[in-house]
């Protein structure tokens, strides 16, 4: 019986592998063999995830010819990878990707690295901040005082409750966006109102459009749930939008769904202005799109005297285009997970009847912790520290990478938790596996893009300041250095960092 749980198409590789590209080494650096270079190849793509594991290859005439190299090459690199245990074989049922005994599963999104390991890797692969002290424990207190009447119903507010749902209706009121408590449905987190939308909205084989880059892991949940990409360029530097492709795509492709992150976007940082967000809506509108427009990052704008345009639901005043998603992750505390949707009443009930078959409601402790916060006034002050936070540790390493990595260009943006990184011709693959090897973990490009691309960038999160944002540039020219000096094995090895 063959063991492969999917498969991966030899055109599929041949991109994903034609897009690892680094920089000519300088005199003396030595090329591996092809075959040595296809199999790094490939095992880079099964380490980061972006082949699955359990993913049939194709055979290796199939490959070759992709490729444009010889049947030997590809054998070779094969049989090499069933040396270390990254690929096993079966006569009759071909070869599958694996993982050598005792290594950890790839991560397809972006996990955070478990406490017990932050004393030797310092941890750019999630851009979440430490909670708002004393907000955290304030807010938790007032849940707590609020919730004995809470603790005699059955516990089960599919909607959520209805007091944080006046509450955030009461919010989208005041910012100019007239709202009803019955247009908000509470979530658990922002990736669980993703979840909802795309089973609503996006069954196996619908079309989605997608910012390109765009947000790793809402990119994974929607893979996942069947859905069929359709990447969208994002303008130069902190441009934003470019509404002639957006144009074009909703007109050619007419995805069902379109995501998009219109404040400070992740991973650019890019903010896009009032002409861009009119219109994108208009375009949607006009394509029969339904525009799916996240959040998350519009409290973290970061300069002071910033005038922030007018939300994307402000310019769909009927309600019928598009669909707002909240959360309290970023801007407060990403182990307070909740998070929100605002539609129109209609689309509400339909993802409330849905979510009956999923998770019946988000924690009502949590629920009212986010209550407490937004009604006695503690939210305003507890964001208002997460922004100073976030802008003295994006001074702090953009100054850091800068001086250690002078060649590697990025904008710095007014806000959001995020730099988007050009490497000077590295691989962000290669970056990010020699990055482990010194103590630094960094996601790469191609996380945030469709189908390969991205390979010379990485995203490095504004989550650390001081001595640690030094100390991550100083491991990421060490990385850079391996990378450019085409050094395989163990490397460096991690220092261990007190901050």
């Amino acid at each position: 019986m063959a063991q492969w749980t999917s498969a991966v198409g030899a055109a599929q590789l041949a991109r994903l592998l034609t897009s690892q590209q680094d920089r000519p080494g300088g005199p003396g650096t030595r090329r591996p063999p092809a075959y040595r270079a296809l199999a790094d190849g490939i095992r880079l793509l099964v380490l980061e995830g972006r082949v699955p594991v359990a993913a049939r290859l194709p055979a290796e005439r199939e490959l070759a010819l992709a490729l444009s190299v010889s049947r030997t090459t590809v054998a070779a690199a094969y049989e090499a990878l069933r040396t270390e245990g990254f690929l096993e074989s079966r006569r009759g049922a071909g070869s599958w990707t694996a993982v050598p005994a005792g290594n950890p599963l790839p991560a397809r999104g972006l996990e955070p690295l478990p406490p017990e390991a932050l004393g030797s890797m310092i941890d750019l692969g999630c851009a979440a901040l430490p909670a708002p002290e004393p907000w955290l424990t304030r807010a938790v207190q007032g849940a707590l005082e609020e919730l004995p009447p809470y603790a005699h119903t059955h516990g089960d507010y599919p909607a959520g409750l209805p007091a944080l749902r006046a509450m955030i209706a009461e919010r989208y009121t005041a910012r100019g966006i007239p709202t009803m408590p019955e247009q908000i449905m509470v979530t658990t987190g922002a990736m669980g109102a993703m979840d909802a939308i795309c089973h609503l909205f996006a069954g196996r084989g619908e079309r989605v459009a997608v910012e390109s880059p765009s947000y790793a892991n809402i990119l994974q949940l929607m893979r996942e749930a069947g859905a069929r990409l359709v990447p969208v360029a994002m303008a130069e530097g902190l441009g934003g939008w470019d509404l002639d492709r957006w144009r074009q795509v909703l007109r050619e492709a007419a995805p069902r769904l379109a995501y998009v992150v219109a404040d400070f976007h992740n991973p650019t940082g890019a903010l896009a202005d009032e002409d861009q967000r009119r219109r994108l809506v208009e375009a949607a509108r006009s394509a029969g799109t339904v525009l799916v427009v996240d959040e998350t990052m519009s409290e973290l704008h970061l300069e002071d005297g910033l005038e922030m345009p007018r939300p994307v639901s402000g310019f769909d005043p009927a309600g019928s285009t598009v669909i707002t998603v909240g959360s309290a992750s970023k801007a407060f505390w990403a182990g307070m997970r909740i998070g929100w949707v605002r539609a129109a009443p209609d689309v509400i009930r339909s993802l409330v009847a849905a979510r009956a078959y999923a998770d019946l409601g988000t924690p009502v402790l949590e629920q009212l912790a986010v209550n407490w916060l937004l009604s006695a006034g503690g939210w305003e002050q507890a964001v208002g520290l997460r922004r100073r936070q976030a802008r003295e540790n994006r001074d702090a390493l953009v100054a850091a990478v800068r001086r250690e990595l002078p060649s590697w260009e990025f904008s710095v943006p007014q806000g959001g938790l995020t730099l988007w990184v050009r490497t000077g011709g590295l691989s962000g693959s290669r970056l990010a596996e020699a990055g482990e090897r010194v103590g630094v973990r960094v996601p790469s490009g191609p996380r945030f893009g469709v189908d390969g691309a991205f390979e010379g960038y990485v995203r490095l999160p504004f989550t650390v300041g001081g001595a640690v944002a030094e100390e991550a540039a100083v491991r990421l020219a060490a990385a850079a250095r391996l990378v450019e000096t085409g050094v395989s094995g163990p490397g460096e090895a991690p220092r261990t960092f007190v901050a």
